[in-house]
């Protein structure tokens, strides 16, 4: 077995790079630039404040008005957000 010293993982520079929102996901998590882990989390924060994952299959979510104008449809399932949220970041 080797015993090779585990160092401390460096989180990925892309990753905390500030990126600023366009005008509809800044509706919804205000229009300060904001790391892509960050945005994230205020989606999400957004998302359980206002009780939008669907009761019957909690891995959806339920758009309101705001969310519309970001998904472009009703309803996304968690695994396309991050794809939706990369084309409103620049």
């Amino acid at each position: 077995m080797a015993t090779a010293s585990k160092t401390a993982r460096k989180p990925n520079a892309a990753f905390m790079k500030p990126l600023k929102p366009s005008a509809d996901l800044a509706a919804v998590i205000g229009s300060e630039p904001l790391p892509r882990t960050e945005v994230t989390k205020k989606i999400w924060e957004y998302i359980k404040k206002h009780d939008l994952q669907d009761a019957a299959n909690r891995r959806n979510i339920n758009a309101d008005d705001k969310l519309k104008k970001l998904f472009g449809k009703d309803q996304v399932s968690m695994f396309e957000l991050t794809k939706i949220v990369n084309g409103h970041l620049s």
